[in-house]
C-alpha cells in the first residue's frame, strides 16, 4: 500500500483528503455517516466573533453541475464555539486533524477570533482564514479581492497566533498567483483554493430568484476546471503547501488537483449527496498509486507534464 502521508506546515496528515469548511458542519453532524479517523483532516464551519443566524431561506438550490448557496456564514460565535460541548470540546476528542475556519467583517474581527483560538488552541491543528467576506469599513469590498487588504488580514491574524495559518483564496480575481504570494508574504503558512464563484438562478415560473439572497456561491463539478487552473497558477507562484478544492467528488478528481500542484484536497459539495465519497476518495488514491507503481502521494504533487 502506498504512503498517503501529507506533510504540511509543521504537522502531517495521514492522507490528503480534507472535509471542506461549510460542508461538514462541526463534524458531530456526520459522525454516524463518516469514519472520521479515515480522513486526513476536517475543517469546521466559519467562526466569527459574534453569533450569526445567516441569510433568509431558501439559501441553497441545486443547479446543473453543482449547487448555489447563500448560507450567510451561520455560526454560534466564538464564545459558544469554545465552551459549548458540541463544538471545540467535542472536536478535541477526534483522532483527526481539525482546521478551524474563521471570518469577520473587519480586521479587528479576524484578530479577535484568532486571539481567542490561540488561547484555546488545544486540539486545533491550523486556522483557515476566509478572506472572501465583505469588508464593511471599506464599503463591502471582499477582503480577498484586494491585494493589500488580503495581506493586512493575514498580518493581523499572524500577529496574535502561533497556530499554522491557511488562507482560503477567493477565485474572483484576475491573477490568483499574486494573491497567493501576498498572503504568504504576510505570514500565511499555506493556502487553500478555491472558494465559491458568485452566481444566480431564476425560477422561470415565478420569475423570482431561487435564492432569497438573489445571488449565492456556485460550487460543485461545474467549477472544477477553474479550480484546477487556479491551483496550477498558485503552485507556480508559491512553494508553501496548497489545499486544492472545487468540485472534487472522486479519487480521479483528487489526483487531478494533486498533479496541478495541490498537497492536499478539500471535498465539499459532494458530501451533501454522498458522505461516503470521502472514504472512497482515500481508497481510490491508494488504488491509483498502486496501479501506477508510485510509492508516495507526495511524488504526484505538481507532476502535470506541460
Amino acid at each position: 500500500m502506498a504512503d498517503l502521508t501529507v506533510k504540511l506546515a509543521g504537522f502531517a496528515l495521514r492522507n490528503p483528503v480534507v472535509a471542506a469548511s461549510g460542508t461538514f458542519g462541526y463534524v458531530h453532524e456526520y459522525a454516524d455517516f463518516v469514519p472520521v479517523d479515515r480522513l486526513g483532516a476536517v475543517t469546521v464551519k466559519g467562526v466569527s466573533p459574534f453569533p450569526s443566524h445567516g441569510n433568509r431561506t431558501p439559501r441553497t438550490v441545486e443547479v446543473f453541475g453543482g449547487m448555489l448557496n447563500a448560507i450567510g456564514l451561520q455560526n454560534p460565535g466564538i464564545d459558544a464555539f469554545i465552551s459549548d460541548p458540541h463544538y471545540l470540546p467535542y472536536l478535541r476528542t477526534l483522532p483527526t486533524a481539525v482546521f478551524v475556519n474563521l471570518w469577520g467583517r473587519s480586521l479587528d474581527d479576524y484578530a479577535e477570533v484568532a486571539r481567542r483560538l490561540e488561547a484555546a488552541k488545544a486540539g486545533i491543528a491550523a486556522l483557515e482564514i476566509n478572506i472572501s467576506c465583505p469588508n464593511i469599513k471599506e464599503g463591502g469590498i471582499a477582503f480577498g479581492t484586494d491585494l493589500a487588504t488580503a495581506a493586512r488580514v493575514v498580518g493581523a491574524v499572524r500577529r496574535v497566533t502561533t497556530l499554522p495559518l491557511i488562507t482560503k483564496l477567493s477565485p474572483n480575481v484576475t491573477r490568483i498567483g499574486d494573491f497567493a504570494r501576498a498572503v504568504v508574504d504576510a505570514g500565511s503558512d499555506m493556502v487553500s483554493l478555491i472558494n465559491t464563484l458568485p452566481a444566480m438562478a431564476i425560477d422561470i415560473e415565478t420569475r423570482r430568484p431561487r435564492l432569497a439572497n438573489v445571488t449565492g456561491g456556485l460550487s460543485g463539478p461545474a467549477i472544477k476546471p477553474i479550480a484546477v487552473r487556479m491551483v496550477y497558477e498558485a503552485r507556480k507562484a508559491v512553494s508553501v503547501p496548497i489545499i486544492g478544492m472545487g468540485g472534487i467528488g472522486s479519487a480521479a478528481d483528487a489526483v487531478e488537483f494533486i498533479l496541478a500542484g495541490a498537497n492536499a484536497v478539500g471535498v465539499g459539495t459532494a458530501i451533501f449527496s454522498d458522505p461516503g465519497c470521502l472514504v472512497r476518495i482515500v481508497d481510490g488514491l491508494n488504488e491509483y498509486l498502486d496501479r501506477h507503481g508510485i510509492g508516495s502521494v507526495a511524488e504526484l504533487v505538481g507532476g502535470v507534464v506541460v
